[in-house]
């Protein structure tokens, strides 16, 4: 995780399962620019391997997971467009 990106957007999907969270970060990243940072804050373990995943499908630069007790801080920065869902 690179310590110095700026959050531009905080995305709470705290008790959400799965696909909850990665349907939430869809349609949060789709409202920002382009090189903005998405943060989302999520306590599903799964939401860890699937923002990955995701932001790699979806051609979004995958900054890294922060682990903070069971909270799990994934930044995602969105990318020039969006190839899948």
């Amino acid at each position: 995780m690179e310590e110095s990106a700026h959050v531009d957007r905080t995305l709470d999907c705290k008790g959400l399962s799965c696909p909850m969270p990665i349907i939430q970060t869809k349609k949060a990243i789709e409202a920002m620019l382009v090189g903005e940072v998405l943060e989302v804050l999520a306590t599903d373990p799964g939401s860890v391997a699937d923002m990955k995943s995701w932001a790699t499908r979806t051609q979004h630069e995958f900054l890294g997971t922060v682990t903070e007790g069971a909270v799990y801080r994934h930044f995602i920065r969105k990318g020039q467009k969006e190839s899948a869902t």
